[in-house]
């Protein structure tokens, strides 16, 4: 049995993969979030239990998720998983920034604590969690569970935030990248679909050349600037701008955020 403690949006991702990849039956699924009306909304769009009532669910969960936000009461979560759930149950939290050894004061120490920050790409198969274990939990616990939402890496806890800012707020980076490609289409005299088709093409395309050849991206941009030609002048145009230090101070500002969350 897995329960959910908090019903947002990236519980609810995670409740679709891991139903439509067969991980478990919506039986063995329960959720508890403070309002009605989302629980109502989960109980009829993926049939599974859900209630602000958790005290049934706890004691027969195997796996725990807490997926409140940093800034919610942690505290009684902890004492509700202290007072109902079975000890031998491995606690997953999603709580971006709050470490493990923060949430052993809340739910107790010797417990089973996997901290995870999941990807938002769950729908796809794509994209890696970061997951970090402290010393009663193992992989035999929720590597299962964790593959039915996408591909997992174990880290050391020490990274988990850096895995934040760069891993999992990742797609955020190429959305951004995509729509400003697109735009420059546009800009260049394509219609949007036009646009949109070729930028898309070649954001898979050369992801997949790059797995298919081995090749580091710069041999890459060797082989497709010729001497004096289109590429180079237009890589000569991108190396004038901000756009790589621009990039590498997004994923920066959102590491420190993410250590920000944590301690607030």
């Amino acid at each position: 049995m897995i329960h959910f403690i908090g019903g947002g949006q990236m519980v609810e991702a995670i409740i679709r993969a891991i139903l439509a990849n067969e991980t478990v039956n919506k039986d063995e699924i329960t959720v508890a979030d403070i309002s009605e009306q989302r629980n109502t909304y989960l109980m009829e769009t993926y049939q599974v239990k859900a209630s602000g009532e958790q005290m049934e669910a706890l004691k027969k969960a195997d796996i725990i998720v807490i997926g409140v936000r940093p800034q919610d009461d942690l505290a009684s979560v902890g004492v509700q998983i202290r007072e109902y759930s079975r000890k031998d149950a491995v606690v997953v939290s999603i709580v971006a920034g709050v470490t493990m050894e923060k949430l052993a004061n809340f739910i107790g120490e010797e417990r089973a604590i996997a901290r995870v920050i999941p990807n938002t790409l769950t729908d796809t198969g794509y994209g890696y969690s970061g997951v970090a274990l402290n010393s009663y939990a193992s992989k035999e616990q929720v590597d299962e569970f964790l593959n039915g939402f996408g591909k997992v890496m174990y880290v050391e806890e020490r990274l988990i935030d850096i895995f934040t800012g760069f891993g999992v707020a990742g797609p955020n980076y190429v959305y951004y990248f995509i729509e400003s490609f697109a735009d420059a289409g546009v800009l260049a005299g394509l219609s949007r679909e036009q646009a949109w088709n070729i930028v898309l093409e070649n954001v898979v395309g050369s992801v997949e050349m790059l797995k298919l050849s081995g090749k580091h991206p710069r041999q890459l941009l060797d082989i497709n600037n010729s001497a004096g030609g289109v590429g180079i002048n237009a890589l000569h145009e991108l190396n004038r701008s901000d756009f790589a230090a621009g990039l590498q101070r997004s994923v920066l500002k959102a590491v420190n955020r993410t250590t920000e969350l944590g301690q607030e």
